[in-house]
């Protein structure tokens, strides 16, 4: 017998060391919980204010898939009133701040208010004396090229990148994001990392966590280097790596000591 809904083979013993036949609309226990715990999240949402229709959603797993459709419609509607920022930017509309990079290309044009309400970091540059007035002042982040601080500030106005942005940029964007603040970047930049984590790059990650105190980051890296030290340690990559983080190189030593250490307590 399967799951009614993800076909994985559901046992059902019949007392005798066999398994009998279970009936056709059978559902698995991860399933189960699955649908219970969508019920319970919008039984929680009792508040009008946050579902067009709370008070169905007690009324089962139907009307739960309902109010998630409902409330992902709603959420798209926002994400497009909310794409006006980002069209202001990218037309220029009334911008009132300069951003330079710090490869000497042109700077680009932002709004100080968006900035501000972005970055706590952005904010203390702008109530400075010297950010106030007059409205073409322009402040500088040295560490990012010209593309950067474009994706940086596409961000920010549209909290989202192109896929193509967000592979190429992704790691200068997650030491911005932690040098000027920005808790969604650093969330968003954290989720990408360790999804696109592989043994050519996770010795850069591990150096990124390591740079913005990204402590969760950091273990998994870690964890993955210790995993395949076979395919990361023999390479350049990590001779390079190991004269520049000589403290990481110690900590993976170390991390890969206790692993192989655990390994042969769980084989006795």
């Amino acid at each position: 017998m399967e799951c009614c809904f993800c076909t994985i083979p559901i046992p059902i013993p019949d007392g005798r060391g066999r398994h009998r036949r279970g009936p056709a609309n059978a559902i698995c226990f991860d399933c189960y919980q699955g649908a219970q715990t969508i019920i319970l999240s919008t039984n929680k949402t009792d508040d009008d204010t946050n579902s067009f229709h709370a008070s169905r959603s007690h009324k089962g797993f139907v009307n739960a898939l309902k109010w998630m459709e409902e409330t992902k419609e709603l959420l798209n509607e926002k994400m497009a009133y909310l794409s006006g920022f980002a069209d202001a930017w990218r037309d220029r509309i009334h911008t009132d701040i300069r951003l330079k990079p710090g490869d000497n290309e042109p700077s680009i044009p932002a709004h100080r208010a968006l900035l501000a309400t972005r970055s706590v970091i952005f904010r203390n540059m702008l109530d400075s004396d010297k950010c106030k007035a007059p409205a073409d002042q322009t402040i500088t982040l040295p560490e990012l090229d010209h593309e950067e601080l474009e994706a940086l500030l596409e961000f920010l106005y549209s909290g989202s990148l192109p896929k193509e942005k967000v592979k190429k940029h992704v790691c200068s964007l997650a030491i911005a994001a932690d040098k000027y603040e920005i808790p969604f970047l650093q969330k968003f930049c954290e989720n990408e990392l360790l999804l696109s984590m592989n043994s050519s790059n996770a010795l850069d990650i591990l150096e990124i966590a390591d740079t913005c105190s990204n402590q969760n980051l950091k273990e998994k890296a870690q964890s993955f280097i210790v995993s395949n030290m076979k395919d990361i340690v023999f390479t350049p990559d990590f001779d390079a790596f190991a004269l520049k983080n000589p403290h990481l190189v110690a900590e993976i030593t170390r991390a890969s000591f206790v692993d192989s250490r655990k390994r042969k307590n769980e084989v006795r």
